[in-house]
């Protein structure tokens, strides 16, 4: 009896699942077109193209340059957009992929500007009859780019090889330099999503919006309550973070502090504008599980957090700095590494709190407490 009693019990909780459709969709069928949409977005890509920083030595030419490069069929060409002269080398196959390298002649102050910005990993200098390459060597993307790099100029012989490393150990430069921004980043988004979303729509689910209704309390003062408890625990998680990346990593904010705090409130907003969105109407926890991983899985993979988004074809680029995360994330980036301050952060802030104030009212218009 008890185990029958058991069963029918598992089979209850099965039929109010597949009764509904919503949560059949976000739970199963969107995993699958996640699966499929990133699947052919990082599985099909045939031809990839990367950029390196060339900075030549006082005392050399481009000529001098171009006879180290002899041995690889190198081609003139020229940025449609920028109008900026590179040279084009190619790597690989058909059958291996294809790699094209766009090295671009720039001085060393722009060479270490495009390292921290991720539109570079890897920088060539020349040196009499050599050439040099700087990299961070815990960035494993540089290290292949050096690789893929020296065997077309040196060939196989590596005895022969007329080059030198130099490992890039100056703060901003290294990989380590890139990544705990964009986790800061990161975790402003993620925190603010599921924490404020996540945890409205099960108040709803479980029905305790209607108890928070029949009180004094105005609606708007209940939500507020979340975002307020959100921002405060966010600075607890930053600081964390931080303290851990000053004292294991040396990273330090070479940038306005102001100009973070402002930034990182500006991050908040944003998301706790589209949490309150999010959660306006959404009355099923697997629907907001969907919901809210539909903004965070792209914006987590896109927005140059664990990788530069400009390996990403140069057509879709713009798209990606247009996100929020991207925009918290090369904020942080430019105050951190970049010495930024409110006049370089300025456009995001106003963009962020933009975001985050329309979502926020149009969120609070619709809002269901029933």
């Amino acid at each position: 009896m008890h185990n029958k009693t058991f069963i029918q019990l598992i089979l209850v909780q099965i039929r109010e699942f597949y009764r509904e459709p919503a949560a059949l969709f976000w739970s199963l069928l969107f995993p699958v077109l996640m699966a499929w949409g990133l699947g052919i977005a990082f599985s099909n890509k045939p031809v990839q193209t990367k950029t390196i920083a060339l900075v030549f030595a006082e005392n050399q030419s481009k000529e001098s340059f171009e006879m180290l490069i002899s041995k690889t069929s190198f081609e003139h060409r020229k940025d449609s957009i920028t109008n900026d002269h590179y040279y084009q080398i190619k790597y690989g196959n058909d059958n291996i992929g294809l790699t094209y390298f766009r090295i671009k002649p720039v001085n060393m102050q722009q060479a270490e500007l495009m390292l921290k910005r991720g539109n570079a990993s890897l920088i060539i200098t020349t040196n009499e009859n050599k050439l040099e390459y700087h990299f961070d060597k815990y960035n494993t993307d540089a290290q292949l780019s050096y690789l893929q790099i020296t065997s077309l100029i040196n060939g196989e012989n590596l005895s022969n090889q007329q080059s030198e490393i130099k490992p890039m150990t100056e703060k901003g430069t290294r990989y380590v330099d890139f990544l705990i921004p964009g986790l800061i980043a990161m975790n402003v988004m993620m925190s603010t999503l599921w924490g404020i979303s996540y945890t409205l729509i099960e108040t709803r689910t479980k029905k305790l919006l209607r108890r928070m209704v029949a009180t004094p309390m105005p609606k708007w003062e209940y939500i507020m309550s979340h975002i307020t408890a959100r921002i405060f625990l966010c600075f607890i998680e930053a600081l964390i973070i931080f303290s851990f990346a000053y004292y294991y990593f040396g990273i330090t904010i070479k940038g306005s502090i102001a100009a973070f705090i402002v930034l990182f409130l500006s991050g908040i907003v944003a998301f706790s504008g589209l949490s309150v969105l999010i959660a306006s109407r959404t009355a099923k926890t697997q629907v907001g599980n969907g919901l809210i991983n539909l903004i965070v899985m792209p914006m987590m993979l896109l927005s140059g957090i664990y990788f530069s988004y400009h390996n990403f074809p140069v057509q879709v680029v713009p798209f990606i700095q247009a996100l929020p995360l991207t925009m918290l994330a090369d904020g942080i980036k430019a105050i951190f590494n970049e010495g930024a301050g409110f006049i370089q952060v300025w456009k995001y802030i106003l963009i962020l709190n933009t975001l985050g104030i329309i979502s926020f009212i149009i969120g609070l218009k619709f809002f269901k407490w029933y």
